[in-house]
């Protein structure tokens, strides 16, 4: 578990943040650049005045941002992140949309709900989900999918409340959160339909880094961003999927695996760049190939 700490990503520039770099101005999840890494790009939920529930068109801009995001070339870590700050990361579902469909448009929404997912959870690159304001059943299970969740002191209700509704958490929630937190953990948040802030969130293992009280959520995303983002892209990959792997096997299965991984490696550019920067007492700089 990772220590409280600040970030050093001073507010003032955080408004730079929303220029929208390579998305449509129509979209409702712009891709932006930050301002300081052109190698850590932000993917923000803009559905404020519906507390970024997560309708049609916003689940076709996640994925289509994903899609770009994934093969653009030069993004080393996502950072997904909310417009509205303090009100609301993801709010779930959008039950209000829900009420008009049919039996099959919500068995499609739940079919498409399940791609996106899937195809943020295995992006090639580190994601961290920057949490600063509700962050509930589906909206929990959205930064679940990411490798990293950061909370900041907006995040006041963060949970998975669907059995007050008489459903279970439908998008992966019952799957992720117990094989990150352990079936045990899992049981007690499910069951009881429970909500924590920010500072419980943490302490229970559902967020790894919390944001200071003058921080923000996407400060601190980014000040972790910027500590993976100068590393060799090929070797963040393959350590991704060793881990990811870990999981799904049994040990000795895991270990043949790790050593695929890390074989991959040995002929890669970035590591003769990088062997050659330790004899001359350098950086590296690591070009992904």
């Amino acid at each position: 578990m990772m220590l409280l700490a600040r970030t050093s990503i001073p507010k003032r520039i955080l408004p730079l943040l929303n220029r929208r770099l390579y998305s449509t101005p129509a979209s409702l999840a712009p891709l932006t650049r930050s301002p300081q890494d052109p190698n850590i790009s932000l993917l923000t939920l803009d559905r404020p005045q519906s507390y970024n529930a997560l309708s049609l068109k916003l689940l076709e801009d996640l994925s289509s941002a994903l899609e770009t995001v994934r093969y653009d070339g030069s993004t080393r870590v996502l950072v997904l992140n909310s417009s509205s700050p303090g009100k609301a990361f993801c709010s779930g579902a959008d039950l209000k949309e829900r009420k008009g469909m049919t039996a099959g448009q919500v068995d499609r929404f739940l079919r498409d709900l399940r791609g996106m997912l899937g195809m943020l959870e295995d992006l090639p690159f580190p994601t961290i989900a920057a949490i600063d304001g509700v962050a509930l059943g589906g909206g929990l299970e959205l930064a679940l999918a990411c490798d990293l969740r950061v909370a900041g002191p907006g995040a006041t209700k963060i949970g998975l409340p669907e059995v007050k509704l008489a459903i279970i958490p439908g998008a992966g929630g019952t799957q992720r959160l117990t094989r990150l937190l352990g079936p045990a953990k899992a049981k007690s948040l499910i069951f009881t339909g429970r909500t924590m802030d920010a500072k419980e969130a943490y302490e229970f293992g559902l967020v790894d880094y919390l944001a200071g009280p003058s921080d923000s959520a996407t400060g601190k995303a980014l000040s972790v961003a910027q500590n993976i983002a100068p590393h060799a892209p090929l070797a963040i990959k393959q350590a991704k999927t060793a881990i990811a792997g870990a999981t799904e096997v049994d040990l000795d299965t895991g270990l043949d695996l790790e050593r695929a991984c890390y074989e991959a490696l040995l002929g890669t550019e970035d590591r003769q760049e990088a062997l050659k920067a330790f004899a001359e007492k350098r950086a590296p700089v690591f070009k992904g190939r």
